[in-house]
Order: C-alpha cells, then structure tokens, then sequence
C-alpha cells in the first residue's frame, strides 16, 4: 500500500483529480478489498479518467459452523472497518475528502436480523447443500414455470428463494443480503438494493418490485425484505461509533451502487455499441448480454437463462458457467501435494497441447464444492469416455477449453433467445488476465474479443457514485467511454484451427 503524502490535484496515472474521492467495498467469495476511486470528468476532447488504488485487501471464505458452511461475517465486517479507515487515513495524508462509500458483494446469501438488529448467526454460504432438500418443496407450491415467468431467474439450487425456505422459523426476523448487511452495520438503514434483490427469486422482473405474492405462497413473512433502492440513491451515512472506530467523517454517506458484484461489472464494460456480449470471469463466469427488457419466454427458461437487473434498469440476461474456481482449487490442491508450478508457468504449458483436448461441462453442480478438484475433474472427463492424465497442464488445458466452449455455447443462446446480435464479447474480471483463456474464448466463439478492465467491478462500483455526487454526468454510454479512456485493453482475433 503506498501511503507517500500528497496535496488535493495530484496527478494520479496521468489524471488530475481534485479533492473528492469515493470508497469502494468489493468482497468476493475468496477475498475482498477497499479502494479508493478518483475519477475526473474529461474537458474538451477529453473522455475523463478513473484510478482505483487498493488501500486493504483481505481473505474470505467459508468455515464450517453450526452443522453448516457459514461465511465468518464478524471478521468480514471488521476487514470492511479496517479497509475503510486506511482508506480514510490515506485519504487524510493526501488533503482529500472520501464523499461516499459504495459496497458490493457475490450475489444470494443473506443475513438474518432480529427486531433490535442484531444478526442472529454467521450467514450461511450458498455453497452449502441445505437448499437442496428445499427445491422441491418450493416447486411443490410455485410451478417453476409460473416462478420463471414471474422473476426470470434461472434456477440455481442455491438461489435465496430456496435458503429461505430451508430455514426453520423467519418469524420476527428480516433478511439483509449480504452488501445491505454491511451498509446496514454501517448506517443503520435497512435497505435492499435492487441489482442484488433481482437474483433472489422473490423479485418481479417486470415490475421490478418484490414478487409479494411468492413470499405469501411460502409462508414467508410479508415483510421478510427490507425496502428496494435503485443504485445512486444514498442509504444513510454513518453511524457515529462507526465514524470514530474508521475515521471517516459522520456525514460521510454510503451510495447504494450494483451492490450485485456482477452488476457493477457490466456497468464498467467498455462497449462502444449495444452489440456486444460480456464475460464477467472470475471464482464463476457470468455470460449473457445487455437487454431493456427481460426475457420470460418458456424457451429461455428451458436454456436456463437468468434476467437479472443492471444498473439504469437494464436487464442482465445471462447464465451462470463454470468459472476460475476450478483452476484455483486445482492449484489449492496441487500445492498441498507439492506442486509448486506458478500460474504463468502452467499457463504456459497448457497452451503448448493441442487443439481437441477433452472437456467437461464446468458450469456442472458436481463442481461446486472444494476438495480434490483434479480428480473430480478427471472423473467427470472418464463419463464423457475420454481419458485426462493427471499432469496438470492437462487438467490446466480442459478447464480452460471447457469453460470457452461453455462461453461459446452461451453466448449463441442468448443471441438467439433474445434475438440480440453480438458483434463483440468483452472478457471483464480476473480471467481478462488469462491470455490462454482469452485467445481459446475467441476461437470458440469465432468473435473479437476485448479483455480488460481487471477491475470492473470496482470501476462500476465508484463510477456510480461519482455519477450520484455529480462529479461526472450521463448514461452507461458515458460512464463506458469514461472507463475506455482510463484502462488498457487488449484484442484477440480468433485463429485459424
């Protein structure tokens, strides 16, 4: 962390800031970071400029607790409190006033509050398996195709309309998705920000309201969900023990942003056009397309695409593929077995094999859970009637050809599910960092291909605060020609097989 003094108006990668400048809480489901964003409007000619320097970073996970595999919430919150008074402090060495803080989180799990507001345990983690048995008993009282048409929410065993319906007794209690906990710890306000409530099943994606007569179906409490608020509308600001433990002044507001981390993501894609696919890659792969409206037709509901909000209102129409998570557990495992090969070294082994390799299907829910990942995958590779040693370029080579051809594949859907042609697909996350994964995503889908930014999510994330506090104006269209002028991208043609 680089802490050196400065003065309001320095010049940070090339851009004068002045001296306002925004808190971004960004937690995935391995690990979580506090940034401070400066973001200048262009003048004449000019597109404007955002940076992001990373003040705190912190490991996430999940522990087994209470029969379950719960998320450590009480140490997340306090990395939240400790990033955010580094941020305040180098804030501070530098004349600068942090004007808001924005949160966003992976999307589903919730915490429980009582009446007081006090959370009543760890959150449990959409990894573990106690919705399975809950399926059907929902479906027992909502056809999946009425839900469907109602939320467009693709079925995933993990989605929060099943959690909620695996837990024994909800009376008195209200869920806070996981980024509203936090602004909620941080404000006192209970709100549900809408990009995150549209992927808990309970969501009206016409109307976008809550889907109350879903709650009522399955005897959940009427008002098990706080208020909706739209990204760029102000939670609260802090609490005044929270200003005194970070810092940070007690007017200091936290901005409702697309707290759905994926939400944020494709709010900093830089698209020129609206002909464009998106790749959110990273722990998973989010594939799919920008639409006005939802999709709600039986057919997309039988390919299992998702309509989930954006920020402005947009649909994301998308599916959930299989993501890095395999590669990381990989490596997990092969570290504990002394395989001590960088990731650039594997890489680089993996893209010497030849094209035609095997391949699973990575978005599978067999490969949801940790442990032995290799072997699971090889597993999954002998049903196909294939064989995959167990050197780990190999392993290595498969995840990567199988999660670009699960790209491929969904991208064609979602082109012909929503008649929405892709001319482009931009590959945004930690996987835009993948060269092999990137150049293999162009040939599937036969498409140029734009990696890059690394760090959409947190681009997203302060740009709609900015956008909230005045400091730039416009639409996605501007906010996106902001994040081209800022960040490096890099192009892959497809290659000739």
């Amino acid at each position: 962390m680089d802490t050196a003094p400065a003065t309001a108006g320095t010049v940070f990668d090339g851009g004068l800031f002045a001296g306002s400048v925004f808190a971004a809480v960004d937690i995935g489901a391995s690990s979580g970071r506090v940034i401070l964003g400066r973001v200048a409007e262009g003048g004449a000619g000019s597109e404007g400029k955002a940076t992001l320097e990373t003040v705190h970073r912190f490991p996430n996970g999940v522990v087994e607790s209470d029969g379950g595999l719960r998320w450590d919430f009480d140490a997340l919150f306090a990395e939240v409190l400790a990033g955010l008074a580094a941020a305040a402090r180098v804030a501070g060495e530098r004349g600068e006033t942090i004007s808001s803080i924005g949160i966003d989180t992976w999307a589903v799990d919730y915490g429980l509050v009582n009446a007081a507001g006090d959370p009543t345990a760890q959150p449990f983690s959409y990894r573990d398996d106690r919705s399975r048995g809950a399926v059907a008993q929902v479906h027992q009282k909502l056809d999946p195709a009425r839900l469907y048409a109602t939320t467009g929410l693709q079925f995933l065993q993990f989605n929060t309309i099943y959690q909620l319906a695996s837990e024994p007794d909800l009376a008195g209690l209200q869920a806070l998705l996981i980024p509203d906990l936090i602004a909620f710890l941080l404000t006192g306000v209970r709100r549900t920000e809408a990009t995150n409530a549209s992927t808990t099943g309970l969501f009206d994606a016409v109307a976008g309201e809550w889907a109350t007569e879903f709650l009522a179906a399955l005897g959940l409490p009427k008002k098990l969900f706080p208020p909706l608020i739209q990204p760029g509308e102000t939670v609260g600001t802090l609490l005044p023990g929270i200003a005194a433990r970070t810092g940070l002044a007690r007017a200091t507001k936290v901005v409702a942003v697309g707290s759905h981390d994926t939400a944020s993501a494709v709010a900093a894609v830089p698209a020129e056009h609206g002909n464009f696919a998106y790749i959110s890659s990273g722990t998973w792969s989010l594939v799919g397309v920008e639409l006005p409206q939802p999709v709600l037709t039986e057919a997309s509901r039988q390919a299992n695409f998702t309509n989930e909000r954006g920020v402005d209102g947009t649909i994301r129409y998308l599916r959930n593929v299989g993501g890095l998570w395999l590669l990381s557990e990989c490596q997990r495992t092969w570290a504990q077995r002394g395989y001590t090969a960088t990731l650039d070294e594997l890489l680089t082994a993996a893209a010497a094999l030849p094209f035609g390799g095997p391949q699973i299907n990575a978005d599978d829910p067999y490969f949801i859970a940790p442990d032995n990942m290799p072997e699971r995958i090889r597993a999954a590779v002998r049903n196909t009637g294939a064989v995959l040693t167990d050197d780990p370029a190999g392993i290595t080579r498969c995840i990567l050809d199988s999660l670009a051809a699960g790209y491929a594949r969904t991208i064609a859907d979602a082109e012909r599910l929503a008649d929405a042609p892709v001319d482009v697909v931009h590959i945004v996350g930690g996987g835009s960092q993948n060269r092999l994964l990137c150049q293999l995503t162009a040939d599937a889908t036969e498409k140029r291909v734009i990696a890059g930014p690394v760090e959409a999510t947190a681009l997203g994330n302060v740009l709609v605060q900015a956008r909230a506090a005045g400091v730039v104006s416009g639409g996605l269209a501007e906010l996106r020609a902001l994040v081209r002028g800022s960040q490096a991208l890099e192009s892959y043609q497809a290659a000739l097989v």
